[in-house]
């Protein structure tokens, strides 16, 4: 069965506080500058790299003919910068096994 709980900037800034000890409202400005600065980094086109998560980076794809699928027409699709996240090989193996 498929978990559906979503971890939230609240979850997040909650645990800072209950695991660091720092205010509720200083481990929220921590979360939110940790956020921001990768958001800057990404930005720029940077890449940000997490030890034993893994490694945030924006790629430039090209422009493509794509298909309406209703129609049948083709359509080009145009160029632009996408996200993408590779996970680390221990965030792999801990999802793999459930470890928390």
């Amino acid at each position: 069965m498929e978990n559906t709980n979503t971890v939230t900037r609240a979850d997040l800034s909650q645990a800072v506080y209950e695991e660091v000890g720092l205010s509720r409202h200083e481990s929220s400005e921590l979360v939110e500058m940790v956020l921001e600065e990768i958001c800057s980094a990404l930005e720029k086109g940077e890449m940000v790299k997490i030890s034993s998560f893994g490694t945030f980076s924006v790629r430039q794809k090209a422009q493509r003919i794509g298909r309406n699928p209703k129609t049948g027409e083709e359509v080009p699709i145009l160029p632009r910068k996408v996200l993408s996240f590779k996970a680390s090989s221990t965030l792999k193996d801990r999802v793999e096994s459930g470890n928390k």
